[in-house]
């Protein structure tokens, strides 16, 4: 199966980079939005995920990798919610502010600009790749099996 590219919006304040890197894993929660819900639903252990931080900052600063498929939201009473575990693959070298996203015309359909509102949107492999080549990071390999702890 072909792997899947996103990209997660997180406030920094909030949970940043830095909160992903220290804990080394977390489950994404707390997405109230349908369409973002349902983009979550359809992630698949091993897709890889832009970790772009919103409101403060506005830049994508790492590579995340999806290494649990959704299930319920602990933090929601509605079971229709979901989250999926994340866990941090590599910074970027340079961030990629979002600036430079809506002005680059090799992006001109990209979803965080397109959906800017939604927190979780899907990515084209070219888009994914092109925004990784922006931050000077390069696309890590298939997961080697890694496993969700929870």
């Amino acid at each position: 199966m072909a792997r899947g590219y996103w990209l997660m919006k997180s406030e920094p304040f909030k949970y940043s980079w830095d909160d992903l890197v220290r804990d080394g894993q977390t489950y994404w929660d707390g997405v109230r939005n349908y369409e973002a819900r349902n983009n979550l639903a359809a992630m698949k252990k091993g897709d890889l995920a832009l970790y772009y931080h919103s409101n403060e900052g506005k830049e994508v600063v790492g590579i995340a990798e999806i290494v649990g498929e959704a299930y319920p939201d602990p933090t929601a009473d509605d079971q229709r919610w979901v989250v999926v575990d994340v866990a941090p693959i590599v910074p970027f070298q340079e961030p990629v502010s979002l600036a430079t996203i809506k002005a680059d015309p090799k992006l001109p359909e990209i979803q965080l600009v397109k959906r800017g509102r939604l927190s979780v949107v899907p990515l084209t492999a070219a888009e994914f790749r092109h925004v990784a080549k922006l931050g000077k990071t390069k696309v890590p390999p298939a997961s080697r099996g890694k496993k969700s702890s929870k």
